[in-house]
């Protein structure tokens, strides 16, 4: 089939990879621009430009899809099919309407839970048990396109953020043959969301960050995992403000107040939160430094039980 491949970071990569691996013709890869990063302010391709070059595909960068050039560039590319995932730019209705087979996603939920653009972040920040992929058609609304397929999967309860991400990006490649298959043989079936069972995943932002210990040990562990790696958790730990990298739920409760310790030595901090829970911290890391186990950051900062960390 010749497609179009659309999208950007490191979770669309896996999707295209399958494309070319079984055989498709991708004639071309829209990507966002190439953007400054780290401490020189290089500009940086995106992962999915990265690997579209190392396989030979021609990448397009439009700034915008609006101005009519990216719907030209596509008249000329002629796709069959448009395959998006993680693109970062909402098609508009001309180019919607421009492949024969339609525009299909993506997207890193069981949709109509969260859509939107952080839907793995708010899966884990939400205590969900349970996520997944979801293959649909493209529509003007955001994320809210008819079903082709869908597959789920468990949230381990000391899965982070990066971990979920890994394993449903490789979940939205293995479901991408099936879905063409069945648009290559007219057999797909489109099921249409239940609008009243959708909630929003919006961007997340360092508001975030900061650590409530009134809130229950749950809540706060899943907030840990819920922003890693970015925006991170963090804390004032003796002084030091600190991303809170790795922790755990504690079995033993507490009369203690919330955000003193219950217990320093060679595994960790114990930190007391809200309703008697106790959350252990693992693995942390100090503004200016590197991560570390949080029995190293002990070292040099000795806390005590019921002292304020």
């Amino acid at each position: 089939m010749r497609i179009v491949f659309m999208g950007t970071p490191d979770f669309a990569v896996p999707s295209l990879r399958r494309l070319v691996e079984d055989g498709h013709e991708v004639c071309g890869v829209f990507t966002q621009p190439d953007k400054p990063k780290n401490r020189g302010m290089k500009l940086l391709p995106p992962p999915v430009k990265e690997y579209a070059l190392s396989v030979g595909i021609p990448v397009f960068q439009p700034s915008t899809l609006r101005d009519g050039s990216a719907l030209e560039q596509l008249r000329e590319l002629a796709p069959q099919l448009i395959v998006v995932a993680a693109y970062g730019k909402i098609l508009p209705v001309d180019i919607l309407q421009l492949p024969p087979l339609g525009c299909i996603n993506v997207h890193s939920s069981l949709l109509p839970k969260y859509r939107g653009a952080a839907p793995i972040n708010w899966a884990i920040l939400n205590g969900e048990s349970e996520t997944g992929v979801t293959i649909m058609y493209m529509a003007e609304g955001l994320d809210t396109g008819d079903m082709l397929a869908s597959a789920a999967t468990p949230i381990d309860l000391n899965e982070s953020a990066q971990q979920l991400h890994d394993r449903l990006a490789q979940m939205g490649a293995d479901l991408l043959p099936q879905v063409l298959d069945q648009l290559e043989q007219g057999t797909a079936v489109a099921v249409p969301q239940d609008d009243t069972q959708s909630c929003y995943a919006p961007m997340l932002s360092r508001a975030l960050s900061p650590i409530d210990w009134t809130h229950t040990a749950t809540q706060i562990h899943n907030q840990v995992r819920g922003l890693t790696p970015w925006p991170a958790a963090t804390a004032v730990v003796d002084g030091v403000r600190c991303k809170i990298i790795r922790t755990a739920v504690g079995t033993e409760q507490t009369t203690q107040a919330p955000g003193t310790c219950v217990k320093a030595d060679k595994r960790g901090l114990w930190v007391a939160c809200g309703e008697g829970t106790v959350l252990e911290i693992l693995e942390l890391q100090p503004d200016g430094k590197k991560a570390m186990a949080a029995h190293a950051f002990l070292l040099g900062h000795p806390l005590k039980e019921k002292e304020a960390i």
